[in-house]
């Protein structure tokens, strides 16, 4: 173990001074007792830890660490992550040449010192302007099955399933929302491990395998939104689904307060689930129990607690790729289903994947409103003199960041076509006049929507992450211009002039 230990740390002395960079990392194994062991392009920090008795810990304990500088190893790295707990294991994603690949994964021993890196040590600077991020990682055991013919039980997938593929534990199935004697068109189906769903994923992936005579559509499940334990304990909200579209709220309030009057503060539905607020969160639990399973209008219901979202997180980030406004930021709590997504933890409402992947919804939203008294004054506003994080809207944030950047405001045009069903299905072209010469005259993104405002969201969030993108290059450009050639940057302006003169507004 010692030659392993001697050989893994002088794996990475090609990029740093070897003397220097082996005697650091010999220094830490030998202060902490890890062992550290590099193979396929990672390198090992304990895992287990010196005298760890029993399995792994379970899931959740496990982060995502990025934007790690490329010059900065286990010595620096481990201390600063060891402020949250115990590591059971720190895994440094390694180039052949000896520097890191930017990111890393640690492994603490319990899911709250998981939770509390998290806390701590997201965007946290860990050299002069370099900030790390710092998110839950977890081994994705699901596939998203879609194209299923909807007249097929659950049995029937689940049996299927089982007979094409290995290691299936489960397979989730929801009923359609008009015929709950069929269901959606899709499944999830769930894995015994991360290699067995993916090695599932490989064999049905090619597009040409079938079930049941379809040609089956697969990918990864979007996992559902992990939310703290200490979070879910203050929850006195329940989420209902498989109702019937024609179930009013007022019948849900009604079945909700036989059980005790007087407990429901209001509810919320939105096509076939709902949103059950109570006064109390004894009331919510004692009635997800009794709940759970009764038919309110020949439909037999699911209850569990809503999952609240970090509302905090809407619009963080837009140019890196995370631009992801929902209505579950602006409802607080997260759905389970949704007939056209491969997602379990993410409503339907606005529900946009930048990379094309979900259709918005209708658009149903419940707005937080606050009293108005007589008396109240009110004075004149521009919206562009707010913040972003008052808008909840794409549309609207692209046309803030238009503004903010001295552009013309953007310009929609719609586009129809018709499906294989008879159903109109739309598409919004996005064109920018004020940067229409620069690399990219127009923005469209590549899937269609059954409405007009859905139609607008997602074309607004595909320009917004397009723009991004553009930004970043520049960015990139620009740095590695004055790097190598600094005389030669000094042409650089007249591509940002092209994107409106405005390039420190978003860097």
């Amino acid at each position: 173990m010692h030659e392993e230990n001697k050989a893994a740390a002088n794996a990475c002395g090609k990029s740093r001074s070897g003397t220097q960079n082996e005697a650091a990392l010999l220094a830490l194994m030998e202060k902490t007792g890890y062992s550290m062991v590099q193979e396929n392009g990672q390198r090992k920090f304990g895992g287990p830890p010196p005298g760890w008795e029993g399995p792994p810990p379970p899931r959740g304990c496990e982060v995502f660490v990025g934007k790690i500088p490329r010059d900065m190893y286990e010595d620096e790295l481990v201390p600063v992550f060891e402020r949250a707990g115990k590591i059971y294991e720190f895994r440094l994603m390694m180039e052949f040449s000896g520097e890191n690949r930017g990111y890393a994964f640690v492994m603490y021993t319990t899911k709250e010192e998981a939770q509390l890196a998290i806390k701590i040590l997201n965007n946290y600077e860990i050299r002069p302007g370099k900030f790390i991020g710092v998110c839950v990682s977890l081994d994705n055991c699901r596939l998203f099955i879609g194209a299923i013919p909807k007249e097929k039980k659950k049995e029937e997938i689940l049996n299927e399933m089982k007979k094409v593929t290995e290691g299936v534990v489960d397979v989730i199935v929801y009923p359609n929302a008009t015929d709950k004697t069929k269901n959606r068109g899709f499944a999830f189906v769930e894995y015994e491990s991360h290699r067995a769903a993916a090695m599932a994923r490989r064999r049905l992936i090619p597009g040409t395998f079938q079930l049941w005579g379809h040609t089956i559509q697969v990918d990864w499940a979007d996992p559902e939104k992990e939310v703290d334990e200490e979070t879910m304990q203050r929850v006195k909200v329940l989420y209902v689904r498989n109702l019937m579209i024609s179930t009013t709220e007022d019948t849900i309030k009604a079945e909700f307060n036989k059980f005790k009057p007087g407990v429901v503060e209001r509810v919320k539905k939105l096509r076939d689930y709902a949103f059950v607020h109570f006064f109390h969160r004894e009331d919510a639990v004692a009635a997800m129990s009794v709940m759970n399973g009764k038919c309110i209008d020949g439909a037999s219901i699911e209850v569990t607690l809503a999952k609240p979202v970090n509302k905090e997180s809407i619009w963080k980030q837009h140019f890196n790729g995370q631009i992801s406004p929902s209505s579950e930021n602006v409802l607080g709590f997260t759905n389970k289903e949704d007939g056209h997504q491969k997602s379990l933890g993410k409503p339907p409402n606005f529900l946009v994947r930048l990379n094309g992947q979900h259709s918005p919804g209708p658009t149903e939203v419940e707005r937080c409103t606050y009293p108005f008294f007589p008396g109240i004054k009110l004075t004149p506003i521009s919206m562009y003199s707010l913040k972003s994080s008052h808008f909840s809207s794409a549309a609207m944030h692209l046309d803030y960041f238009c503004n903010k950047n001295n552009w013309t405001p953007p310009e929609y045009y719609l586009y129809s076509t018709t499906s294989q069903d008879g159903k109109i299905l739309l598409v919004y072209k996005v064109f920018i006049p004020s940067i229409a010469d620069g690399s990219q005259s127009y923005f469209m993104p590549d899937k269609l929507c059954a409405t007009v405002e859905g139609a607008k969201e997602l074309a607004a969030q595909f320009t917004l992450l397009h723009l991004g993108n553009i930004f970043q290059n520049i960015h990139n450009c620009s740095h590695h211009l004055n790097r190598l050639h600094p005389q030669r940057n000094q042409n650089f302006g007249s591509l940002v002039h092209r994107f409106g003169g405005r390039y420190r507004a978003v860097q």
